[in-house]
């Protein structure tokens, strides 16, 4: 069990929610619209970055308020979570552990996280910078310090970009300064990105092809990965960067390919079914690698509403023989009889939360 006695304060449409007596299947129901979603996205921010939405902080606290949000819960072996915001400091996040305020990517060294949702489905179908987001957000799972060497190099490329924009020639010592920053970073992004891929692959490729598509893996870079490499070619590409006025080399370039195993096929190609189930895999298998790293939580958002019976029985099989604390959402509870019984089980309606069982 990784969280129990999960407060949620101002939080969207929770004005005051709390959650105790959790278990391993934590379920969710209740119509749309009710909050099951804001529970997960709130629980979501207990790691680096913007949550399951990508929301920004001026969207999250509860309408009527005081531009203010907490949420806070009891990790294993009493160690204290929070994050939120205050209302003299609406644009920048708290997180605290055991009352002591840290660096919200710090809380990733307590807990990692992993969800899907339903807006994910397009994945495969988005731009090549969603797939970047996405796998990025599951390195950050395993290392926490990815997010700082992700931030560097967003920021070094934003500055590169607009000395090669600028209408005057750049500084070339300055230039070897900000390509230096964006070496260093973008290599330490880039190898995580491999490394994750690696290992995702390995775990993929153990699993059977049914009832789950089971789907490929390849990581393709958009430049070196070694610093030094990555430098020269940013040095020696400035001349069609400036004229580009962009950056064409680097990280920030890279492209996560998924296929479908034995078709051989690209995922943009596959049906929406297929596509949906080779989502999962990749879920279900980074769930695997973040159980040997520290407690987990796995945010299931709508996850059961699509599936056959044969493959939800097959989901919570794999759930059940994983480690991590789960949380599923649903309109009704009729999907999830399965493992209702083993679950705790709440009632969402209207920003309020109703123990069923």
């Amino acid at each position: 069990m990784a969280l129990d006695r999960i407060t949620l304060t101002t939080f969207r449409n929770h004005r005051a929610t709390r959650l105790e007596g959790t278990t391993r299947f934590n379920l969710l129901v209740g119509e749309n619209g009710a909050g099951k979603t804001n529970v997960l996205e709130a629980l979501s921010l207990f790691a680096p970055g913007r949550g399951l939405r990508r929301a920004g902080l001026s969207e999250m606290p509860g309408q009527g308020g005081d531009g203010s949000f907490a949420v806070s819960a009891e990790l294993a072996e009493g160690v204290q979570l929070g994050t939120g915001v205050r209302p003299e400091r609406p644009g920048r996040r708290i997180a605290q552990v055991n009352g002591a305020e840290l660096p919200a990517v710090q809380l990733g060294e307590w807990l990692s996280l992993g969800w899907l949702t339903p807006a994910m489905d397009r994945l495969f179908a988005e731009s090549a910078g969603a797939r970047r987001r996405f796998l990025d957000r599951l390195v950050l799972a395993l290392e926490p310090g990815h997010a700082r060497n992700a931030a560097r190099l967003e920021g070094a490329l934003r500055e590169r970009n607009r000395l090669l924009s600028e209408p005057a020639e750049p500084d070339p010592q300055w230039l070897d300064a900000i390509e230096g920053q964006v070496a260093e970073s973008g290599a330490a992004v880039a190898q995580a990105r491999a490394r994750l891929v690696t290992r995702l692959a390995k775990a993929l490729s153990t699993l059977p092809d049914a009832p789950f598509a089971r789907p490929d893996l390849r990581y393709e870079p958009g430049g070196p990965d070694q610093e030094a490499d990555l430098a020269e070619a940013l040095s020696s590409g400035r001349r069609r960067d400036r004229a580009a006025q962009r950056t064409l080399v680097g990280p920030h370039r890279d492209e996560l390919a998924v296929a479908m195993s034995g078709k051989d096929q690209p995922a943009a190609e596959c049906s929406t079914g297929e596509q949906k189930a080779m989502l999962i895999a990749i879920t279900l298998a980074h769930a695997g690698l973040l159980e040997s790293a520290r407690p987990s939580l796995l945010l299931l958002d709508e996850v059961a509403a699509h599936l056959d019976p044969l493959r939800r029985a097959a989901l919570f099989d794999r759930l059940r023989n994983g480690d991590a604390q789960v949380w599923l959402t649903g309109t009704e509870l009729s999907p999830f009889e399965a493992i209702a019984g083993e679950a705790a089980v709440w009632r969402v309606n209207e920003g309020t939360v109703e123990r069923l069982r």
